[in-house]
């Protein structure tokens, strides 16, 4: 999870592993700069302001990676050609968000919307806001299509471009939509939430961004993916087991059928980092463990509904209390790429690279210790409302 600071702090430009950096400061919105001389920032009132990310201040590492490295991803077009764009399915062969909803140009239309309703009943309000929060994430595909696009080497350079890099990125977007537009319909049409603060959150969580600190490296920027990918085949696998209990079955598949692609997407992007660790292991396993220290940030941890700052860890808190997505699960996911990806047994690697090797093959046993602890320690969270399911507390 991303550290969050209640109030602004400025760290050292940290360096990165691939040489250059270009740090800037996250614009925060306590802070104005004096003036463009060198002046230092000027504190001010803290207000309030649309799309600002509340509360999050580092240090933006930009264009880390040396130049050098961009031959590597070019050398790799026809390996991308071969090997990654397998995994983008034809679209007359993918699903649509239409087949597992209520069909409008049918005469039993209504009937199958109240059906829809009725098995909704049935559904606690907790769940909901976990299935809200995982809607949201997936309503905030602009942003990671953005985030793809900042990584030198692989960024779609025209809008069109026909490089493999830049089809699989708007490939792989165009079947991510989907997700957000099946659980979005579904939800609307349950009635058990409201949907107005559902797209106020969503329209703030877009114009907030994000930077997962992934300085536009695509080795970092694939490190997180094929984290991410993983984290959501996890929450929304555990969805599906939740609507399954609770007796919706047609939720449990429309949940089960996204998990389903989000495993697809693991697979395709752990290949890619699999490759760069054949081709440049040192740089490689440096950039692993740099991701690790940093943190893997949630994409919607900038969530907010106009009413409550704390959303995203009042969300968090509830589905590690469901074991949607856990703290164990990070440890888990850690545990699971080091494996996949034979990070104990790589050879040939640099000092650096040994430390670093070291370092990530000790670090998901230290994460459960850690949390472990933590959790000896935690007290009872009590309850939060959520605007999205109209107010209604929710136990932490």
């Amino acid at each position: 999870m991303a550290l969050k600071l209640n109030q602004p702090s400025f760290q050292c430009p940290k360096i990165s592993p691939f040489g250059r950096n270009q740090p800037t400061l996250f614009r925060s919105p306590t802070f104005l700069k004096a003036s463009t001389l060198g002046a230092p920032p000027l504190e001010v009132e803290n207000k309030k302001k649309p799309f600002t990310p509340p509360r999050e201040v580092h240090v933006q590492v930009t264009h880390s990676m040396p130049p050098e490295k961009i031959e590597i991803f070019k050398s790799l077009h026809t390996w991308a050609e071969q090997d990654l764009l397998v995994h983008l399915k034809p679209v007359e062969k993918c699903w649509q968000p239409n087949d597992f909803l209520p069909d409008p140009a049918s005469e039993g239309f209504m009937e199958q919307v109240k059906e829809l309703r009725e098995r909704s009943k049935e559904i606690p309000d907790e769940y909901y806001v976990v299935l809200v929060g995982d809607m949201i994430t997936e309503e905030a595909l602009p942003t990671y299509q953005t985030m793809l696009n900042t990584l030198d080497g692989v960024r779609d350079e025209t809008g069109a471009s026909l490089s493999p890099w830049a089809i699989w990125t708007r490939a792989w977007t165009a079947e991510e939509n989907r997700h957000g537009d099946l659980l979005n319909k579904y939800l609307y049409l349950s009635g058990r939430v409201d949907m107005r603060q559902i797209e106020k959150t969503i329209q703030y969580l877009i114009g907030s961004g994000m930077d997962p600190r992934t300085e536009n490296s695509p080795y970092l920027g694939f490190i997180y993916t094929s984290f991410q990918e993983r984290a959501t085949f996890i929450s929304h696998g555990n969805t599906a087991r939740h609507a399954k209990e609770y007796g919706d079955l047609k939720l449990a598949q429309v949940c089960g059928i996204i998990a389903a692609d989000e495993k697809r997407h693991e697979t395709a992007y752990t290949k890619i980092v699999e490759k760069l660790l054949e081709i440049d292991p040192s740089d490689t396993v440096l950039a692993l463990a740099d991701m690790m220290r940093k943190k893997i940030s949630m994409p919607a941890h900038l969530m907010y509904d106009g009413q409550d700052d704390n959303l995203f860890e009042n969300f968090s808190s509830v589905a590690q209390r469901l074991g949607v997505y856990t703290a164990k699960d990070y440890a888990d996911i850690l545990e699971f790429l080091v494996g996949r990806w034979n990070i104990e047994k790589l050879t040939g690697l640099s000092s650096e690279g040994n430390k670093a090797q070291d370092y990530v093959c000790g670090l998901a046993p230290r994460i459960r210790r850690l949390e472990e602890r933590a959790a000896g320690r935690a007290k009872k969270k009590g309850t939060a409302p959520f605007s999205w399911i109209f107010g209604k507390e929710v136990q932490l």
